[in-house]
């Protein structure tokens, strides 16, 4: 795993979404398809913008999953993450091939469904971010770790339903869901790439545990310590904590 801090979110943004690009054009041209993973929330703002903006990518070769989604969530409601990838990847780039999670059908038929699907074949590349309880996906502390299914449905602790509350998705903390369809960390973990994107100082103590310390299931995102092939992207903010804890262990990108 490398860690890469950033001045800015804008300049995070920009080289995670270059990095992803070069990934996603270099799967097409060795496979003629590219499979990925998309994350949501508003860390990934910026970056699915700039990755949208990106050139040369056949996106007509994509074929896209959806990390969660919340049961009993329509896709129409102003915190659906189905609406969130339509509104920010999907109808951007007119992708085609896509799998999201109905949070409005019986969620062990979704997750039959798109399980069989990402199971199809490897994922090349995945995107994801760390919560502020330090979830990986909606895979909150402690998280399972041994679980060979692809999905799962998964309680939401009080710490995550109050990260969805405090980024505006809903107006109160009882309008949030208790429950969701979450990928797993083993699904995640076959990736051959991932890419975590961590902006805002509102992230730096989830960083800090996650990757400052052990691989620990109470500190979900510390199992990307294991993954051969992953990046986590920081701004100043979100690295605060962990540079004063083991400057040694983050790779610089910021400018000199």
């Amino acid at each position: 795993m490398k860690i890469k801090v950033f001045l800015s979110t804008a300049e995070l943004a920009q080289a995670a979404a270059g990095d992803a690009a070069t990934a996603i054009r270099e799967a097409i041209s060795e496979r003629g398809e590219a499979r990925i993973i998309a994350a949501t929330g508003a860390s990934q703002f910026e970056f699915l913008d700039a990755l949208t903006k990106s050139p040369g990518i056949d996106w007509s070769r994509v074929e896209m999953f959806h990390l969660d989604e919340y049961v009993g969530m329509s896709d129409q409601a102003p915190a659906s993450f189905c609406r969130y990838l339509r509104e920010r990847l999907i109808d951007k780039v007119e992708l085609k091939r896509y799998h999201l999670l109905d949070g409005t059908q019986a969620p062990q038929d979704v997750i039959s469904r798109v399980s069989a699907e990402i199971r199809r074949a490897p994922i090349d590349i995945a995107f994801v971010g760390v919560g502020e309880n330090g979830h990986l996906a909606f895979n909150d502390p402690p998280a399972d770790f041994d679980t060979d299914e692809a999905y799962i449905v998964v309680n939401l602790d009080e710490a995550c339903r109050r990260q969805q509350l405090g980024e505006g998705w809903f107006p109160s903390l009882e309008d949030v869901p208790s429950q969701a369809i979450s990928m797993t960390i083993r699904q995640i973990m076959k990736s051959k790439q991932i890419l975590c994107i961590a902006p805002d100082a509102r992230k730096a103590k989830a960083v800090q545990a996650c990757f400052g310390g052990a691989v620990n299931p109470i500190a979900p995102a510390s199992i990307l310590q294991c993954h051969p092939n992953a990046s986590v992207y920081l701004d100043q903010e979100s690295a605060a904590l962990l540079r004063a804890m083991a400057p040694e262990v983050l790779v610089s990108c910021e400018k000199q």
